[in-house]
């Protein structure tokens, strides 16, 4: 197994940054990495949803977990390198705001976990701080 944990700071609480991650079809918007989201029903855990990449590459995967103002985890299997791929995102409450982690762990052969993980975790930090400028621009 890889992993890899990310963690950033924002202004905004819990609940106003989950309202933020919470639509998916919207996180085009403010995440570079991602063209679009087709969601397979709600935001909610056993949900199948694609991430569609700025180059069209499909990404199937399912939300494993989902807590509202705690987070959420999605899994997503990438048949063709045998890795499968757990993204955990955590909200937790601080004085400040809200510290954000994102715990990337790729599970299936070392180098290929190894190679498929830093792919997946390399624009960790820009999305982190650019979903905690997202939720403080909406308050809260």
């Amino acid at each position: 197994m890889w992993s890899v944990e990310v963690t950033g700071w924002c202004a905004a609480g819990p609940e106003r940054v989950f309202a933020v991650l919470a639509e998916p079809e919207t996180w085009a918007e403010w995440n570079a990495g991602v063209a679009r989201i087709e969601m397979h029903g709600p935001f909610e855990a056993g949900t199948e949803a694609v991430m569609v990449l700025p180059d069209g590459t499909a990404l199937p995967f399912t939300f494993a977990w989902v807590e509202a103002g705690k987070g959420f985890e999605d899994v997503t299997e990438v048949p063709d390198a045998g890795v499968v791929v757990r993204v955990r995102h955590e909200l937790t409450p601080t004085a400040e705001g809200t510290r954000i982690t994102y715990r990337c762990e790729a599970h299936g052969p070392d180098d290929a976990a190894a190679e498929v993980g830093a792919a997946v975790s390399a624009d960790f930090q820009d999305v982190i701080a650019a979903l905690g400028v997202r939720a403080e621009q909406l308050g809260g």
